[in-house]
C-alpha cells in the first residue's frame, strides 16, 4: 500500500430481560434496526461451490492461472527513462477457454489521457505558491503512460490488442482451451516520474545537492490480469487507490543500470559476482552467517566515492524469481547495503537494508533488525518465510510493498538527529510493508476489490510484531480504544469495511484501523488466543500462494474454531454501527420471609402459591414499597426458616461446609444505545478495594437488542460496577459505563 507519513498518521449471562427498552439516546445508520443480529450469513455470502468450500477452504475444483515472464529492461538515468522488452507465458489452467486476454498497464493512470484525475472533486484554491500555480495552471502536464511499441506472438507476427485506460486486451488467433499456453512479447518504454513531484507508488527521488536519483520501480512491465472462478477476469480499471491483483508465476529478469549503482530486486540475484567488488561479495557472505547483527556489504564510503562520478558505462543485474505475483526494482549510486540472516522456522533468508547517507544513523541502526524482526513474528502466526530475502529501501515519503522488496519512509535531519515520532515511524512502516510480503504477496488477495483484505490483515500483524519488538511501541493500529473517534464520527463520513478500494473516504481508518481493531478484539476478547491463532494460520496456510476471497477468510476463522462469528462479520465487515453498552439501572435485593405485594399477585395469578409450594423465601428490591430499613443487612441462611430448614435436611454437615453463602444481591439492567452487539465486560469493585471480572458473551442479546438484566450473588458489597474497564471493545460512549456515576459509599456500612 502507498503508505505516506500523513496516511500513516492516521492509522492509525444467567438471566434476561425480556422489556423492550423505551427509548435509545443515539441511533445508528442502519435506522430499520434488525431484530436479530444473529442470523447466519446466507444473505451476504457466495454460495459454497466446488471451487471454494463452505468451510473456507480451496474446493475440489479449485485452479489458477499461471503467467512467467522473461524481462529485459534498461533504466536512462540521464533523461529518467525505462525501456524494456518481455515474453509472458500464460498457462489456461481454467476448465473454460478463453477468448482474448487481459494486461494491465497500471503506468498508463499517470498518463496525460488518464481518467484518474478526473473523478476527483476539487475546488479552487485560493492561495497558491509560485511553483504551485504554475505546476497546476502553466506546466503542461507530465507525460506518464507506457509506450507500446509491439505486441507480437511467439512467431513474430504482431497481434491485436485495444489499451482501455488502465487497460489492454490482447486478441488471440485461437481460443486458449484448459492447460494450453501461449507466449507474446510485449516491447515498451515510459517516462519515470518524479514521485516527490508527481505522487505515485513508484519513481524516482532526485537529490540536488549531489544530482543524483535514487529510483523505486514497481508497476513497470504489463502484467497479466487474474483470471479466476469468482469473475472471471478482474480487469478493473487503475484509478490510484485500489492495488492490484496479480497471478503467481516465474520470473527471469535482467535490469541494466548505470555501472556506478547499487541494485536489489525481488528474486535471487544470479552474477553477484559481476556487480559487487571482491571485498563487497565477500562482506555478503559474512552476512550469511550472521544471525544477530547486519553486516555492512557496500559502505557509506564507498557510496560517497559513486556519488561524485556518474559512469557512462553499464552493467546488467540478472535476477530469477519463483512462485511471485510482482517484481519490484530499487537502484542508485546512493546506496548503503547491509543485510543479516534471519532463521523461521524451518527455512532461511536474508534481511537488507538499502539507504542513502542521508538515512544513516537511523537506518543503519534500525531498519534490517526491524526487517528480521518482522519476518520472525509474522511466521510465528501464518507460516515460515518461503522467499529467500526481504529488502527494506529508503525512499522519502514512500511506504510500498512489493514480493522481497519495498520502499519506506523516514530519515534523520540533516545532522543526523531524530526524534521518536521520527523513529517509531520509520520502524513501524518497515514492519508494515515487510509484512506485505504475507498479505497480500503469498496470501494473495484481491486488492483491487478489497483493501481490508491486505491492508488491515497486514496492520493487525503488524500491532503484534510492533509490540514484541517494543512494549513501549506507539502502536496506532490495533487496541480498540483507538479506533473509537473514527466509529463515532459522523455516519455520513462513514462506509462498511466491505466496500471497494475505490469508494472508501478515510482510507486509514476504513482499511487499515477498522479491520485490524476488529482482529485484535477477536483475539483478545472474544475467540482468545488459541482459538483465533489456529484459525489465522488455518486460513493462512489454507490460502498462500492462492487466491482467497473474504467469505473465504470469514468461513476458515469459523470452521477451524467453532465459534459461530456470523454476528460479528455482520456488524464490524457490514455495517458502520457502533459500539455503546451501559448501565442503565443497578438494584439491589434482599431476601424477606414475606412476598412483596408485586410478588404476591404474580404467584397468585400463576396459581404457584399452593399447598404442594410449601413456604418460600423471597426478594425484596431496595426502594420498593415492601422494602423496610432493617432489611439491608448482610444475607445470612440462619435469618430465614425456611432456608434453614431446607439446608438442614438436605446437606450433610461435610456437604453444609461447602455450600456458598452471599451476603448481598444485585441485579444489573444493562442497555446498549449502540448498534453492534458485543461482549459485555463487567468489573465489581467491592467495598474492601479488591475486583471481579465476569464476561458475558455478545449472544446475551439475542432475544433482546436493546436491554437485558444479569444478577449478581457476592460475599462483598460492591462499590462500583464497571463495563469494558480495559476498554477492549471500542465502546465510543464511557460515560454511561459506570454505576455509580460518583463513587458513593456503601450503604451496608
Amino acid at each position: 500500500m502507498k503508505l505516506t507519513p500523513t496516511l500513516f498518521s492516521s492509522l492509525f449471562l444467567i438471566t434476561a430481560s425480556f422489556t423492550q427498552a423505551q427509548e435509545t439516546t443515539k441511533t445508528t445508520k442502519t435506522e430499520e434496526r434488525n431484530p436479530d443480529k444473529f442470523k447466519q450469513m446466507y444473505d451476504l455470502f457466495a454460495t459454497p461451490n466446488m471451487y471454494r468450500t463452505a468451510s473456507g477452504a480451496p474446493g475440489p475444483e479449485y485452479y489458477q492461472q499461471q503467467a512467467d515472464y522473461k524481462i529485459d529492461v534498461e533504466l536512462d538515468d540521464k533523461n529518467q527513462k525505462l525501456y524494456g522488452t518481455e515474453t509472458i507465458t500464460y498457462t489456461n489452467n481454467a476448465k473454460e477457454s478463453l477468448d482474448y486476454l487481459w494486461v494491465q498497464l497500471d503506468q498508463n493512470e499517470k498518463a496525460r489521457n488518464s481518467n484518474s484525475p478526473l473523478v476527483e472533486s476539487n475546488k479552487l484554491d485560493t492561495a497558491f505558491s509560485g511553483q504551485s500555480f504554475s505546476r497546476k495552471y502553466l506546466e503542461e502536464d507530465f507525460d506518464g503512460g507506457f509506450k507500446i511499441e509491439y505486441v507480437k506472438d511467439s512467431q513474430g507476427k504482431a497481434m491485436q490488442y485495444t489499451v482501455n485506460q488502465t487497460m489492454m486486451r490482447i486478441e488471440l488467433p485461437n481460443v486458449l482451451k484448459f492447460g494450453e499456453k501461449i507466449s507474446f512479447s510485449i516491447k515498451w518504454w515510459y517516462n519515470i516520474n518524479n514521485y516527490t513531484i508527481d505522487g505515485g507508488r513508484s519513481g524516482y527521488e532526485h537529490f540536488e545537492k549531489d544530482g543524483n536519483n535514487l529510483y523505486v520501480i514497481a508497476q513497470f512491465y504489463p502484467r497479466m490480469a487474474v483470471y479466476n472462478d469468482v469473475e472471471g477476469w478482474q480487469n478493473m480499471q487503475f484509478w490510484g487507490s485500489g492495488e492490484f491483483a496479480l497471478p503467481f508465476g516465474n520470473f527471469e529478469v535482467n535490469i541494466t543500470v548505470p555501472a556506478d549503482h547499487i541494485l536489489e530486486a525481488t528474486g535471487t540475484l544470479l552474477n553477484r559476482s559481476e556487480v559487487f567488488t571482491v571485498e563487497q561479495v565477500k562482506r555478503y557472505q559474512l552476512a550469511e552467517q550472521s544471525f544477530d547483527k547486519p553486516v555492512i556489504v557496500v559502505t557509506q564510503a564507498e557510496a560517497e566515492a559513486r556519488e561524485k562520478g556518474f559512469s557512462t558505462a553499464k552493467k546488467t543485474w540478472k535476477f530469477k524469481a519463483e512462485n511471485v505475483r510482482d517484481f519490484g526494482i530499487s537502484t542508485s549510486r546512493k546506496f548503503i547495503y547491509d543485510a543479516m540472516a534471519v532463521k523461521t522456522g524451518t527455512t532461511t533468508a536474508m534481511a537488507i537494508s538499502l539507504y542513502p547517507k542521508e538515512g544513516n544513523p537511523l537506518w543503519e541502526e534500525y531498519s534490517t533488525r526491524i526487517v528480521a524482526h518482522t519476518l520472525k513474528s509474522y511466521s510465528s502466526y501464518t507460516f515460515d518465510y518461503p522467499y529467500p530475502k526481504a529488502i527494506s529501501i529508503n525512499a522519502r515519503d514512500q511506504g510500498m510493498e512489493y514480493p522481497m522488496i519495498c520502499w519506506n519512509f523516514g530519515r534523520p535531519d540533516e545532522n543526523g538527529k531524530y526524534t521518536d515520532q521520527t523513529k517509531y515511524g520509520m520502524l513501524g512502516v518497515i514492519c508494515h510493508e515487510i509484512g506485505h510480503n504475507y498479505f497480500p504477496m503469498i496470501v494473495n488477495s484481491d486488492e483491487r476489490q478489497w483493501t481490508w483484505m491486505d491492508e488491515g490483515l497486514n496492520s493487525f500483524l503488524e500491532y503484534l510484531a510492533e509490540i514484541s519488538f517494543d512494549p513501549n511501541f506507539p502502536t496506532r493500529t490495533g487496541p480498540a480504544k483507538n479506533i473509537v473517534p473514527y466509529m463515532s464520527g459522523d455516519q455520513k463520513g462513514l462506509e462498511p469495511i466491505m466496500t471497494n478500494s475505490e469508494s472508501i473516504r478515510q482510507f486509514g481508518n476504513n482499511a487499515y484501523g477498522k479491520p485490524a481493531t476488529a482482529l485484535n478484539i477477536l483475539r483478545e476478547t472474544i475467540m482468545g488466543h488459541e482459538l483465533f491463532d489456529y484459525a489465522f494460520k488455518t486460513y493462512a496456510n489454507r490460502w498462500k500462494f492462492k487466491h482467497p476471497t473474504p467469505e473465504d477468510f470469514f468461513r476458515t476463522m469459523e470452521d477451524a474454531s467453532a465459534v459461530d462469528l456470523d454476528w460479528f462479520w455482520r456488524g464490524w465487515f457490514y455495517t458502520t454501527d457502533y459500539n455503546d453498552i451501559g448501565i442503565k439501572e443497578v438494584k439491589k435485593y434482599f431476601v424477606s420471609n414475606e412476598p412483596s405485594k408485586e410478588v404476591a399477585d404474580f404467584m397468585t395469578k400463576r396459581r404457584r402459591r399452593d399447598s404442594k409450594q410449601g413456604a418460600m423465601v423471597y426478594m425484596v428490591s431496595e426502594g420498593s414499597e415492601d422494602y423496610k430499613p432493617e432489611m439491608n443487612k448482610p444475607f445470612k441462611i440462619v435469618d430465614y426458616k425456611v432456608l434453614d430448614e431446607f439446608v438442614n435436611q438436605n446437606f450433610s454437615a461435610e456437604e453444609k461446609a461447602k455450600l456458598k453463602e452471599p451476603k448481598f444481591f444485585y441485579q444489573v439492567t444493562f442497555n446498549k444505545p449502540g448498534g453492534l452487539v458485543m461482549p459485555i465486560i463487567v468489573e465489581l469493585t467491592f467495598e474492601d478495594g479488591t475486583t471481579e471480572n465476569h464476561y458475558f458473551p455478545a449472544q446475551i442479546w439475542r432475544m433482546n437488542d436493546q436491554e437485558v438484566n444479569r444478577t449478581f450473588a457476592t460475599q462483598k458489597a460492591i462499590t462500583k460496577i464497571q463495563i469494558d474497564p480495559k476498554l477492549e471493545t471500542a465502546d465510543i460512549d464511557t460515560s454511561n459505563n459506570s454505576w455509580p456515576k460518583t463513587i458513593e459509599k456503601s450503604k451496608f456500612d
